[in-house]
């Protein structure tokens, strides 16, 4: 018998069914009304349910969440909001407990039940921010699934010291280390992917690298990183975050990097900002590179832009890639759920049996309905629990 029933609910806008949930995950989906509900039931309403949102790229740390607004300043350059963030930071009390609550609990409130969140390792805060997001999560009772890049924001060869802090992290259980535009920032891409690619491959963790470089000074970083992977045996294990320049290639040199990209399992995740090259995703799709979307920071000291929704994500990337069908509207829909498992390690992730259950409900005609109206999410279920109901969190 299920813990609990979720009923009159309708998956991905098919027929109504009953839900059936079992120590946190779905055990059964049976035709509406047909449900054994003498356990506890909670009456979906006949809603469109989808599966809990998988935020792919985030950073819980960076935020200044539930603080009076903070203006922006700095230089509006990846070296300029790197300064500007170090010299601001400490005044905010970036990283904090409260503030990567506050982000979790936005993630919540709007669907997203499991995220990869690039952490700041650096000199200055050492391995803080990484106790500091796993302290929030801890403190939404893991309702927000949470896997760790330890990410060296201010670059790695450049700042002796930081290797070893992130050889630390994966010792300390970082599922994954980071990497950042190892030419334009460390300025000696080999040595920046060599000390990243030997803590991987004796640690056993995986590498997410920022690739904000565009053009062939990009391509050039692709091939290296593609190259290392293939030569550590990383298959699988390695992600290019953002890789704008990808977007910005002819088409014959996109096909050259997709196809070796695919060989080697390189998975990719975008933030689809608008200024930005649409990627090949298409052709992505084709080899099985796998795509995920993310927020990037959220009220930040990078920008005070950013409210946690992946819906609002997914139909940016609708959007940027000028997708009309609704196919493809749903596609993008996919790729903010589903999509995104694998960067938190659910490789069976749906509205399905086995699957952990993570369900989000709206008020919407269909999917493409909800993702160009974004609706305020009427339920979202974690692990079997309801944690937010008509837009509040309820832990």
């Amino acid at each position: 018998m299920a813990s609990l029933t979720l009923a009159n609910v309708c998956p991905w806008g098919a027929a109504p069914v009953d839900v059936l949930i079992a120590d946190g995950t779905i055990s059964d989906v049976v035709a509406a009304g047909t449900a054994d509900t003498s356990g506890v039931t909670v009456d979906g309403g006949g809603l469109l349910a989808l599966p809990g949102f998988i935020n792919a790229h985030a950073h819980v740390d960076k935020s200044w969440w539930g603080q009076p607004w903070v203006s922006y300043g700095g230089e509006p350059t990846t070296q300029g909001r790197i300064a500007h963030e170090r010299a601001e930071r400490d005044k905010y009390g970036i990283p904090s407990i409260d503030g990567a609550t506050a982000v979790l609990r936005e993630f919540l409130r709007h669907g997203t039940t499991a995220t990869r969140t690039h952490v700041d390792v650096d000199l200055g805060t050492g391995l803080r921010g990484i106790d500091t997001v796993r302290a929030a999560a801890a403190a939404l009772d893991g309702a927000v699934e949470v896997e760790i890049v330890a990410f060296p924001q201010d670059g790695v060869v450049r700042r002796p010291g930081v290797l070893e802090l992130l050889d630390q992290a994966a010792a300390a259980g970082a599922s994954n280390i980071g990497g950042i535009d190892p030419a334009s920032i460390d300025r000696d891409p080999v040595a920046q992917l060599d000390g990243l690619f030997e803590i991987a491959e004796r640690r056993g963790v995986g590498i997410d690298i920022h690739l904000h470089d565009g053009g062939e000074l990009g391509a050039f970083q692709m091939e290296l990183i593609i190259d290392r992977t293939r030569r550590a045996g990383l298959h699988g294990r390695v992600t290019i975050a953002h890789g704008f320049a990808l977007g910005e290639l002819p088409a014959h040199r996109q096909a050259e990097l997709l196809d070796e990209l695919g060989e080697v399992g390189i998975s990719w995740t975008t933030v689809a900002p608008a200024p930005s090259a649409p990627l090949p995703w298409r052709d992505m799709r084709e080899r099985e590179i796998t795509l995920g979307l993310g927020t990037d920071g959220i009220r930040d000291l990078w920008s005070p832009y950013g409210d946690g929704d992946m819906l609002g994500i997914a139909l940016r990337f609708a959007q940027l890639h000028r997708l009309r069908t609704d196919e493809d509207l749903t596609r993008a829909v996919r790729l903010a759920s589903t999509g995104g498992g694998g960067f938190v390690h659910r490789p069976a992730f749906d509205l399905a049996p086995g699957a952990r259950a993570d369900i989000v409900l709206l008020d919407a005609e269909n999917v493409p309905d909800a993702l160009v109206r974004a609706p305020r999410r009427r339920l979202v279920m974690a692990g079997g629990r309801v944690v937010a109901r008509d837009g509040e969190v309820l832990l």
